[in-house]
């Protein structure tokens, strides 16, 4: 008899011990809904109340130079002799019409008295380059524009040293006939982007909420629905902020400034994610005439499990961030995990507590309408053995639905997706990077403008000059090798100009180009790209293997030498990241491999649903280098955005593997796989159908953050999504189930074709 054990009827603690655990701890949940709920916002409360504000930093370029072989240049130029010649920050004076002598010749005695010491001021001294005379071979403009480095101490931080340029410009050029456009170069322009972020980051936050609002509100055609998600999503913030805000204070860092609307972003993301998935169930449980506590507690039992298992997926596969060498990624890791865990734990109690307070209120006013009759049982019949009849036969099929479930039409939609995804990867061959910041700006910035006005008169890569630093014993004496070096560089592919010793008039009383000893000697070399892009990068690196070459052609080949500057910096941590992604990449492919094997257990069906999720992130990252750097001609890619996309997108995907194929290994267990198919197709669609529209909702409006870095990471990460829900999720991976069938559970047996069953009893849940 149902529902007995030894010949007699069960009671009541006894079926509650045959309950699955899942069930019991979604009981507990629905049980305890007003404490939860109330102790979330009094948690929440205090995080924003007393922990520390989470903080950002806009030096992050500094965690960048950890070891690398340009700063390690820049430092022996500086003991050598007294500043380098990075250039990082610049003061632009220039007159289309023609710069005064007078201005001219101010700025550089104005250099010469700061070099010596004549200002209250940091700065350790300037160089002017004017493109009057012939002074500089490859200026645009003649007698318009000069461009006056500052030096800095390289040990100051990044912030100090644009404070002290811009304290000095104020103070020093405020005659109109100075021409002062305005103090630019990488700090300032790092500077400006920080503040930008900042600026920006709150209507990114609202523009966000907004759109999470209207997407959920029209996936269930209810206003209450989208106060349930956005309740859950300001508690999972809240807590995170200041979480994070305290982790950071106890362990003395901050949250680089590109990181924080990512880490905002992809919070907003993955608990709308979950919450969608909730509401789904809770909405088929109210259908098929559920009240409202049974409704949300088996919408939990069934759904708890997956959004747990997605959550940690996601997470581990961030996390693997960490194994990475560079600064960047290995802060991103650890950051955007713990984010993503913290809105996994909200979600997994905030959101059943919601549904078993609000129950089918949180369609209103829309009504779900009860799909099928519900048959009278006893009530003895242990939870585990009741069936939602909504399950008990097979839906009439639709479109969508009778194209991936019949293999001969399988296999024409595994085919064509296959073809469009390989097709979209294609631009990816041509994938450039580069570490840009001025140029990421928008046109009406100060530092933008005044880089514009440099590069007019004189050549792109005027404000980020590259330093080649010579030592040897006597080689500032040795003045025609040194002229035929000079040579040699200026005829360099790439070059625009070369500054050396002797091209300076001041150089003999200063010393700024060779030391007083003689055992030093550097130039200064303009590139006629634009500063830290992918071609300066490319022709820095070009220059560094022909480098030894040069040297001996010209009688130097027993000089150490050094290349110093920005470009020569990005150089390095461009090749530092190109190191990192084979490390990245099999960390975070072996994290997602496993806990899809784990969940599914299985080795077939994660390995093709992986190598789906790397095909969909490279026909979006071909995409996105299609848009960028074919139609809209950037030089190159920011150099953290592919690697970001790539670890983001392949830890999404696994997410939404384990919404739907989970959903169909449940139902497989007693059904045919197909039979699972045609049940779970529509369900599990609709679901993450909304669900990734929400999530590429909220990287897509980074957009509005007016820096390219954002542009592009918001189009990489929204177009993969989309890709993914829309391509991979509906079409391929149900026409791949389809196809292998059965095999897709080796070497378990759960899809092997159940036994015949007799038809389930349903039966009617107590109400609340």
């Amino acid at each position: 008899m149902v529902g007995r054990r030894d010949g007699r009827r069960l009671r009541a603690p006894e079926r509650a011990l045959r309950r699955p655990p899942r069930e019991l701890v979604a009981a507990a949940l629905v049980r305890l809904r007003w404490p939860i709920v109330l102790g979330w916002l009094v948690v929440a409360f205090a995080a924003l109340t007393w922990l520390p504000p989470l903080t950002s930093s806009g030096s992050d370029l500094e965690g960048f130079a950890s070891g690398n072989p340009a700063v390690e240049a820049e430092l022996r130029a500086f003991e050598l002799f007294g500043f380098p010649l990075s250039g990082r920050t610049s003061i632009v004076q220039r007159d289309p019409g023609g710069l005064s002598v007078y201005a001219q010749a101010e700025a550089v005695l104005r250099a010469a008295a700061l070099s010596q010491g004549a200002y209250d001021t940091p700065l350790l001294g300037g160089l002017p380059l004017t493109n009057s005379f012939g002074a500089f071979p490859g200026s645009r403009e003649k007698g318009t524009t000069v461009v006056t480095y500052l030096f800095n101490d390289p040990r100051t931080s990044f912030a100090d040293q644009r404070r002290a340029g811009e304290a000095f410009a104020q103070a020093q050029l405020d005659d109109p006939d100075d021409a002062f456009v305005g103090v630019t170069g990488s700090v300032p322009a790092r500077d400006a982007q920080a503040r930008l972020i900042g600026e920006n980051l709150h209507i990114v936050e609202v523009a966000t909420v907004l759109a999470i609002a209207l997407i959920v509100g029209l996936t269930f055609r209810s206003l209450v629905a989208p106060v349930v998600t956005l309740l859950t999503v300001g508690v999972a913030v809240a807590v995170t902020l200041g979480i994070g805000g305290y982790v950071g204070r106890a362990v003395g860092v901050s949250v680089p400034a590109d990181l924080q609307p990512l880490l905002v972003a992809l919070l907003l993301g993955v608990v709308t994610d979950y919450c969608i998935l909730y509401l789904s169930g809770m909405r088929r449980r109210i259908a098929v005439g559920d009240a409202r506590q049974p409704a949300a507690r088996r919408a939990t039992g069934e759904f708890g499990p997956i959004v747990a298992v997605a959550g940690v997926t996601v997470a581990a596969g961030t996390g693997a961030l960490i194994v990475a060498q560079s600064a960047l990624f290995r802060g991103a890791g650890p950051a955007l995990a713990l984010a993503v865990l913290i809105g996994l734990v909200v979600s997994l109690t905030l959101v059943p507590a919601l549904m078993g307070i609000v129950g089918r209120w949180a369609f209103w006013p829309d009504r779900p309408a009860l799909r099928h009759e519900r048959e009278p049982t006893t009530p003895a019949t242990p939870p585990s053995e009741v069936v939602d009849p909504a399950e008990r036969s097979e839906p009439p099929l639709g479109p969508l639905t009778r194209l991936v479930t019949q293999r001969g039409s399988a296999w024409l939609t595994a085919a064509g997706c296959l073809l469009v995804l390989v097709l979209a990867a294609l631009p990816l061959s041509s994938l450039q990077l580069g570490l840009g910041f001025v140029q990421s700006l928008p046109e009406d910035q100060t530092v933008a403008r005044a880089a514009a006005a440099a590069q007019q008169g004189f050549a792109p890569g005027i404000l980020s000059p590259t330093e080649l630093l010579l030592e040897a014993d006597g080689i500032g004496g040795r003045q025609s090798a040194l002229a035929e070096l000079d040579a040699a560089l200026e005829d360099f592919p790439g070059v625009a100009g070369v500054l050396g010793p002797g091209d300076i008039p001041l150089q003999r009383s200063l010393n700024i180009l060779t030391t007083r000893d003689g055992d030093a000697a550097r130039y200064l070399i303009i590139l006629d790209s634009v500063p830290l892009g992918a071609t300066a990068v490319e022709d820095v690196e070009e220059l560094q293997a022909r480098l030894p070459a040069l040297l001996r052609s010209a009688g130097l080949g027993d000089a150490r030498t050094g290349l110093a500057g920005d470009t020569a910096l990005s150089a390095g941590v461009v090749q530092e990241t190109t190191d990192d992604l084979l490390r990245i990449t099999v960390a975070a492919l072996g994290v997602n491999l496993l806990l899809l094997m784990l969940f599914l257990r299985a080795l077939v069906a994660p390995v093709y649903l992986l190598a789906c999720s790397v095909l969909a992130l490279c026909a979006a990252l071909g995409l996105t280098t299609l848009v960028f750097q074919g139609i809209l001609d950037h030089d190159g890619l920011t150099f953290y955005v592919p690697f970001t996309a790539a670890v983001l997108l392949l830890s999404l995907g696994s997410d939404y593997n384990i919404f739907a194929v989970g959903h169909v290994w449940h139902l497989a267990e007693r059904r045919s796989l197909r039979e699972a198919l045609v049940l779970a197709l529509p369900q599990s669609t609709r679901a993450i159908t909304s669900a990734g529209t929400a999530l590429a909702a909220s990287f897509g409006l980074l957009a509005l953050v007016p820096l390219a870095p954002f542009r592009e990471l918001a189009f990489a990460m929204s177009v993969g999504i989309l890709l993914d829900v829309f391509v991979v999720r509906a079409l391929l991976v149900p026409s791949l189930l389809t196809l292998l069938g059965r095999w897709s559970g080796w070497p378990s047996h759960r899809l092997d074709a159940p036994a015949p069953a007799p038809e389930p009893i349903a039966v009617t849940s107590p109400t609340a």
